[in-house]
């Protein structure tokens, strides 16, 4: 029974620091999910502008329009810089969901082990205490 209690003892720990471990994995989602969203968020802006600076008109020179149009291929280079870190953070926010995900099927599986064995403790103990009651009731038969 000693070696039944201290294996319970144990599956709760690694319940504990799996626990642990799951909600690290979480924070680390919820963090890549945050980049994700201002990543997109910027490239959205950034498209904006350059669609709003390339449709622009109000050019007075040659001098002005070729100012213009190398401001618009900055921002694009910028806007295509930027999908690519979209793309990397999507996959790394991905990977971090996966990662979470993982972390909760193993503290669930040492949940229900821990469960099992405190069933199996509970239904010794209840198999203990019968023979000890019918002793008793030898006893006071007696």
């Amino acid at each position: 029974m000693k070696a039944e209690r201290a294996r319970l003892a144990r599956l709760q720990r690694l319940e504990r620091i799996r626990d642990v471990a799951r909600r690290t994995a979480l924070a680390e989602a919820g963090k890549a999910e945050g980049t994700l969203a201002q990543l997109e968020a910027l490239g959205h802006r950034t498209r904006t502008l350059v669609s709003d600076y390339g449709a622009r008109g109000d050019a007075t020179d040659a001098g002005s329009l070729q100012q213009l149009h190398k401001f618009v291929r900055g921002l694009e280079r910028i806007a295509s810089g930027n999908e690519r870190d979209v793309a990397r953070a999507r996959t790394i926010a991905d990977a971090r969901a996966a990662e979470a995900a993982e972390a909760e099927r193993r503290r669930a599986a040492v949940q229900d082990r821990a469960e099992q064995q405190a069933r199996r403790i509970a239904r010794l103990q209840q198999s203990n205490a019968a023979p000890a009651a019918a002793q008793r009731r030898n006893r006071d038969e007696s």
